[in-house]
């Protein structure tokens, strides 16, 4: 088997296994080069506690309605800000067709912190904070994304080039950075959290309803509700190639090794080592990719009949 390349060959395929605790590696903002966008890299890190609370920040009483509006959702100050944000959101966002897809290429490039050639906004996407997020070439968000870079203290939003972004999904920061790395497909109804640093490595397959929640509540006390007790992130990293079934959760701290495979339904609470085959709730590692010495195939060798809890070859998102 060879090891070099991508594992991925058909970008809307789904993976049907069955199917992960906290490591020891976790990921902190960093700066690396993608054209000249900025990312992330791995590095190690203590747990990053959580300094925005929402509830707070909505219900306080020391900020009018619209300062609040504004500093949730736009992210600047300045009466100039806000009718900026408001007026392209209102002509463009809803547009159908064709005339609201060159709107929005056009117009959302005075919001956004960066965005390269060939961008596709579809309708209704929401996007928070947008001066923190960047965006590489020829990229898709699909209808009714949210791009929310929300924080004080975070870099933001980073998708490198070739990314697709599918419909609903939504990425979510809360003082944190997430970044998508090149040629990487997320696909619809997907929730990419971050309260640290979470990093999508290339050319990662994220099937249908999978949750990546880069953060933690601490339980430790029981005087207390756990809403009101510190809250904590320390990251995740999927590496390089991965693929990740429909209705994946990958928990906080981990690291999912390159070219893994997770299958539908996993709960990974562990690292998963590179070329691993995982699954089961938590999952755990069912075999390595080419330990048979023959090429893996979704659902067993070819001409055999598929494995207990492996997916058929046609299955798809």
């Amino acid at each position: 088997m060879t090891r070099s390349g991508t594992f991925f060959h058909d970008p809307a395929a789904n993976l049907y296994l069955l199917t992960p605790m906290l490591p020891d590696v976790v990921t902190k903002a960093g700066r690396v080069s993608q054209g000249d966008q900025t990312a992330a890299e791995a590095t190690p890190q203590k747990p990053k506690e959580e300094s925005l609370r929402i509830q707070e920040k909505l219900f306080g009483e020391d900020k009018s309605p619209r300062q609040k509006y504004q500093e949730l959702i736009v992210g600047k100050r300045g009466l100039f800000s806000l009718i900026r944000y408001e007026l392209i959101i209102l002509v463009s966002s809803w547009v159908p067709g064709v005339l609201g897809l060159v709107l929005r290429r056009h117009l959302y490039r005075f919001l956004l912190g960066k965005v390269g050639r060939g961008v596709i906004f579809g309708t209704n996407v929401v996007l928070r904070h947008p001066h923190k997020i960047h965006l590489g070439d020829n990229i898709v968000i699909d209808d009714n994304c949210v791009l929310d870079a929300k924080g004080s203290q975070n870099k933001g939003i980073f998708i490198a080039d070739g990314v697709f972004i599918g419909r609903n999904t939504i990425l979510y920061c809360k003082d944190g950075d997430i970044v998508v790395e090149r040629g990487s497909n997320v696909s619809f109804n997907c929730e990419i959290f971050s309260a640290n640093v979470v990093k999508v490595g290339q050319h990662v397959q994220i099937a249908a309803y999978t949750y990546l929640n880069g953060g933690s509540h601490s339980i430790d006390r029981t005087d207390i509700a756990i809403l009101e007790q510190k809250r904590s992130g320390m990251g995740i990293t999927v590496e390089d190639n991965v693929w990740l079934g429909a209705h994946v959760t990958v928990l906080d701290g981990v690291t999912i090794g390159k070219d893994a495979v997770v299958g539908a339904g996993a709960v990974v609470t562990k690292d998963l080592p590179p070329f691993s085959i995982a699954g089961g709730l938590p999952a755990q590692v069912i075999r390595m990719r080419g330990d048979d010495g023959e090429p893996d195939r979704i659902g067993g060798k070819q001409g055999a009949a598929p494995a207990r809890g492996t997916a058929s070859p046609d299955t798809s998102e």
